[in-house]
């Protein structure tokens, strides 16, 4: 993969990096990661901080593209969007091929200069 692919996937992927820095936010990640829909209140459940503030956290969430709010009667419910993590985690594994590819040049160089 080219510099310029590489550059291209860490802007795409730097807003849900950033989204998921927070240890609120993995939270309400990993609760929605059950698979069904949440509502705000079931999602404050067993947080210290207020439904205005979870909320928020859930606009962050959003607007990376991780999760969305849909409307059903009066409440909103909130669902995971898998596809952003997909990317990150494909991301992740392209950083970790690239950084096993240095230290194998570098356990090469290393070893040369031990003969």
């Amino acid at each position: 993969m080219s510099r310029a692919d590489l550059a291209a996937q860490a802007r795409t992927g730097a807003p849900i990096f950033a989204a998921l820095g927070d240890e609120t936010r993995l939270r309400l990640v990993t609760k929605l990661a059950s698979g069904e829909p949440w509502s705000i209140v079931r999602l404050t459940e067993g947080e210290v901080m207020s439904r205005q503030a979870i909320t928020k956290h859930l606009s962050v969430l959003a607007d990376a593209g991780l999760v969305r709010g849909v409307r059903r009667g009066r409440e909103r419910l909130w669902a995971l969007e898998p596809s952003p993590l997909e990317a990150a985690r494909r991301y992740l594994e392209l950083v970790s091929e690239r950084w096993d590819g240095a230290l194998a040049r570098l356990a090469a160089i290393v070893e040369v200069d031990d003969e």
